[in-house]
């Protein structure tokens, strides 16, 4: 999806000026929108990547108007409707009105700290034949999709190396919309700086990106 939100090789948006002591969160509520990430996101609801995908959806005025943990809580509150964990309505109250008993497993205060500190990962444990290996040159393709992606806009249509095979993953591409895992190779591709944004970039620079299968095709 091409949005605001892929924001790589775009001006316009001024300088970058980094806060001095800038706090971990500016405001209280912050910090309970990610105090909810950790047991719901274990819970497992939703994926990261369905997550990524509402706050894409989100358009580009209000994605551009609110803050970091504004776009976390959106996804929030779109999947929770979305999942029928919530309806609209107790979303507003801010209150259930129907008892659901319990639908997904109860994370414990104990296990937030290794939760939070270990992460999940969507590495899958498949053998499966990898279409590129190390050193292959390849091209990204040139598509422009409606839905969540993690190929950049920038890198598309552009020459790169396999660096290094990272193994099989879940494919972001399906996981986000609730078309399954579509496991494939997720590999370390090599960008000349040149290559990605001209000859006034440094000869002398790379740029790393992690692509998968069905972004590349051999060159």
């Amino acid at each position: 999806m091409n949005g605001a939100h892929d924001l790589g090789g775009m001006h316009g948006f001024g300088n970058v000026n980094p806060e001095q002591n800038e706090p971990v969160f500016h405001e209280e509520w912050e910090k309970r929108v990610l105090g909810l990430f950790v047991p719901v996101s274990a819970a497992g609801p939703f994926c990261v990547d369905e997550f990524r995908a509402r706050i894409e959806r989100m358009g580009a005025t209000n994605y551009l108007s609110t803050s970091y943990y504004e776009h976390w809580l959106h996804a929030f509150e779109t999947l929770a409707v979305e999942k029928g964990v919530v309806t609209k309505e107790e979303l507003k109250a801010g209150k259930s009105f129907t008892p659901r008993g319990e639908s997904m497993p109860p994370v414990l205060a104990k296990d937030v700290p290794y939760i939070s500190s270990h992460g999940s990962s969507a590495r899958i444990d498949k053998a499966i034949t990898p279409k590129f290996k190390a050193g292959n040159l390849v091209m990204v393709n040139n598509n422009h999709p409606e839905h969540h992606t993690r190929c950049p806009r920038y890198a598309r249509d552009k020459l790169g190396s396999i660096e290094k095979d990272n193994g099989v993953f879940v494919f972001p591409d399906t996981a986000a919309h609730g078309q399954g895992d579509s496991p494939q190779h997720c590999y370390s591709v090599r960008f000349d700086a040149q290559e990605l944004w001209g000859s006034e970039a440094s000869e002398k620079d790379s740029v790393y990106i992690d692509l998968w299968d069905d972004y590349l095709t051999l060159a």
